[in-house]
């Protein structure tokens, strides 16, 4: 694991250190983002893998349309968090998406990687991807939140640029953010069917960011 990649964990299981279940359902209310793509979600088979679930707000909004989920993340204490607040979840895995990810070959054909894509490097941003469409089937559908380039109030352009508009943090982590160009330059392994440009209202501060469903060909 590289310094970046483990300082990054670091800040987030500090972060959902504090998190609890009435920080989750508040989180969760107006954040939406999911609704849109009820014709992708409903009618899969799953399980739904959750990468990068955090709190669980997305975990929390797919078990309410009766999907079931494994939910996953790099932070210890997330999954503790989303294991104590949603019993009702499939299974949990923590781990570190540098490294292979614990499913077969075509696990699943509906994965979820809600803003957790964008702190690493180019070539190992690759590398995830090639693991989401290693275990997700043909035609599965990959549903994705990143970063926009005008995320201003969220770091977009601060600190120094280690590769195209990938930045290094005041403490010591990476952080991308996305155009479209390179939306169709980092996913280009799968049929992009959708993108646009959202405004987030979760936070203190408008968060921009890109919305994202590609669909798997192999």
């Amino acid at each position: 694991m590289n310094q970046e990649n483990k300082n990054n964990i670091e800040y987030w299981n500090k972060l959902h250190a504090y998190y609890e279940r009435n920080d989750i359902i508040k989180e969760s209310v107006g954040d939406n983002w999911l609704d849109r793509f009820d014709e992708v979600i409903l009618p899969s088979r799953g399980p739904a893998i959750d990468l990068g679930c955090g709190s669980g707000n997305d975990t929390y909004s797919l078990i309410s349309r009766g999907k079931k989920v494994i939910a996953c993340d790099a932070s210890p204490n997330a999954i503790a968090n989303v294991e104590r607040n949603f019993p009702e979840v499939m299974g949990t895995c923590c781990f570190d998406m540098l490294d292979s990810f614990p499913f077969y070959n075509n696990s699943t054909d509906l994965i979820i990687a809600d803003l957790c894509l964008h702190y690493f490097k180019r070539e190992d941003t690759i590398k995830i991807l090639k693991e989401i469409r290693r275990i997700l089937v043909n035609n599965g559908n990959i549903l994705i939140r990143v970063n926009s380039m005008n995320d201003i109030n969220h770091g977009a352009g601060n600190g120094k640029e280690v590769e195209r508009h990938l930045y290094m943090t005041e403490d010591g982590r990476y952080k991308r953010f996305f155009d479209t160009h390179d939306i169709y330059d980092f996913f280009n392994i799968f049929d992009i069917k959708y993108v646009r440009e959202d405004i987030m209202t979760r936070y203190k501060l408008e968060k921009r960011l890109y919305t994202i469903r590609l669909r798997n060909k192999k």
